[in-house]
């Protein structure tokens, strides 16, 4: 195959994969058909099965796509290019595809989704513990818990972007209500709503709290 060729090749199984990206966010992956996927990306039902056989093997693909965006992000994210206007642009323009599908797949039970949350912590926890430019680290300790909270917290975003876009008035992950929320969650981080009389008198209590169906910690040690 001529050079021209396999690179027209490779362009046809990206456009493929990224319309399947689109189908399979907006019908899951029992709705989606080989038929609509090839209507969507502009090509043959041939040659998207030439490209990946199954419909399966597609998702197979899109998940791996998937997370390999999300490492590459965070990657650069690391090396401090957040701030760059630029760097927020492109990574805006990538991600949304990305998180729409990624919302369908953290509710339709997909295996890249439980492979990216895991990763995703453990991305987070080495964040917060090796540092990162305008970060600083947290005053925790359980960092894997604090990881993983943090995850969760900004997963859920993403899984709840239907009802985040109705109570904002815009679609959040394909429309103008992505930079509102992102913002209200930088105000949300960067705010500290408890008081340090507050934060101590909860903590303390949670410490208390007894196992389901078990005792306060002071009196099993009794």
């Amino acid at each position: 195959m001529a050079t021209q060729e396999r690179a027209e090749d490779l362009t046809g199984r990206a456009r493929i994969r990224d319309a399947a990206l689109l189908e399979f966010a907006e019908h899951g992956v029992k709705g989606a058909t080989i038929r609509g996927i090839a209507k969507a990306a502009g090509v043959s039902p041939a040659l998207v099965q030439h490209h990946y056989g199954t419909k399966e093997a597609l998702r197979a693909a899109c998940d791996e796509h998937v997370i390999e965006v999300i490492r590459e992000t965070k990657q650069e994210a690391l090396r401090g290019r957040m701030a760059s206007p630029n760097f927020l642009a492109i990574a805006m323009r990538t991600a949304l595809p990305i998180q729409r599908y990624l919302a369908r797949a953290l509710t339709d039970g997909s295996a890249a989704a439980a492979v990216l949350f895991d990763e995703a912590v453990a991305f987070s926890e080495e964040m917060l513990e090796r540092g990162a430019p305008g970060m600083s680290r947290p005053h925790t300790e359980d960092p894997h818990g604090y990881a993983t909270v943090m995850t969760g917290m900004s997963f859920g975003l993403i899984v709840l972007h239907e009802h985040m876009s109705r109570a904002l008035g815009a679609d959040v992950l394909m429309g103008d209500g992505y930079p509102r929320m992102a913002l209200a969650m930088l105000d949300v981080l960067d705010d500290r709503l408890l008081t340090p009389e507050l934060v101590a008198q909860t903590r303390a209590a949670l410490k208390t709290l007894p196992a389901p169906g078990g005792r306060p910690p002071d009196e099993e040690d009794r």
